[in-house]
């Protein structure tokens, strides 16, 4: 079979072509294991892993045993390890639990708010009006923390008893005749005192957002005819806005969970849930039940601080 002259010519071409053609190698492109053992990934992987596995295996492994419990019932002095839902409607549909959750929640979400209302002046006032004093003006709202929080509570416990320093001042100057027996043992009581020992948590992520912002944006604003507070509200606070839902983040997790606070200023009328979830733990022995009812609150801790990351990143694109 006699072949054309083009076909063999285009044949010639093509082997041409393909010759010139670099060749590339699967083994030369993809790095090998030998050299990846040796980047800087893998040196950074390989001590991080055993903090990480210690980490999971102190808050991991104890919070997995919890949601096991949670799933169980308890049966006089022993544990039935039946799979039940039983806790889970208990901790959701029982009024006494159900209250004790939505008045947590309400607590936290007012502690959040005023702690970050009376932290924000702090924290502009230090970064705008500082000068060379703002660390040390930093430092001196650290002190408190110093001291341990026990100490903290007990103090405004004194302070705001029926013959406590505040009762006492009003009476020395002639304010009121007797002293106000409804200062302490109430929801106000935990509010007051929770805001006091977060203001110093609240205050630094702010003070860090109000550092970045640019200066010479607000100038630019001040140029072109804004005040004070004007160039505040549309340059300063949507900038510091980010620190602020962090501060909010900050306080509000820790304080749905209180137990301490609570306990020695709330009386009966600032009874939280955590002091159900010892209960359950305690006096009660209902084991499965207790652990419901912190899964519950962790879901519903996890659930505000989803909401609140998802509000920072919108937040964070907007000003960008």
């Amino acid at each position: 079979m006699r072949v054309s002259p083009l076909v063999r010519r285009g044949g010639r071409v093509l082997m041409a072509l393909a010759a010139d053609a670099p060749v590339v190698s699967r083994t030369a492109s993809a790095p090998s294991v030998r050299s990846w053992r040796k980047s800087e990934e893998a040196t950074g992987l390989a001590l991080v892993s055993p903090t990480l596995l210690y980490a999971i295996a102190l808050l991991g492994l104890p919070i997995l045993t919890v949601v096991t419990y949670s799933f169980w019932s308890q049966n006089y002095l022993e544990i039935d390890r039946s799979f039940t839902l039983e806790n889970y409607r208990a901790a959701l549909t029982e009024p006494i639990y159900r209250d004790l959750l939505a008045r947590s929640l309400v607590i936290s979400l007012v502690v959040s708010v005023v702690t970050v209302l009376i932290s924000y002046p702090v924290a502009w006032f230090i970064s705008f009006h500082g000068g060379r004093h703002k660390s040390l003006l930093l430092f001196l709202i650290t002190v408190p923390c110093w001291t341990s929080y026990l100490l903290r509570v007990m103090s405004w416990k004194m302070i705001l008893g029926y013959q406590g320093v505040l009762n006492t001042g009003l009476m020395s100057a002639g304010i009121i005749d007797q002293p106000i027996a409804s200062l302490l043992y109430n929801s106000n009581a935990v509010v007051i005192t929770l805001v006091h020992s977060w203001a110093a948590f609240a205050i630094l992520p702010i003070f860090v957002s109000l550092e970045k912002i640019d200066r010479s944006l607000v100038e630019a604003a001040r140029d072109l005819g804004d005040g004070p507070v004007r160039s505040f509200l549309r340059v300063v606070l949507p900038l510091s806005l980010p620190g602020v839902i962090s501060a909010l983040l900050i306080v509000m997790i820790p304080t749905i969970g209180d137990y301490v606070t609570p306990k020695l200023v709330g009386g009966k009328d600032g009874v939280m849930i955590a002091s159900a979830i010892q209960a359950q733990f305690g006096k009660g022995a209902n084991w499965p039940l207790g652990a419901a009812l912190s899964v519950t609150t962790m879901a519903i801790v996890t659930l505000m601080a989803a909401i609140s990351v998802l509000l920072l990143k919108v937040t964070v694109g907007r000003s960008r």
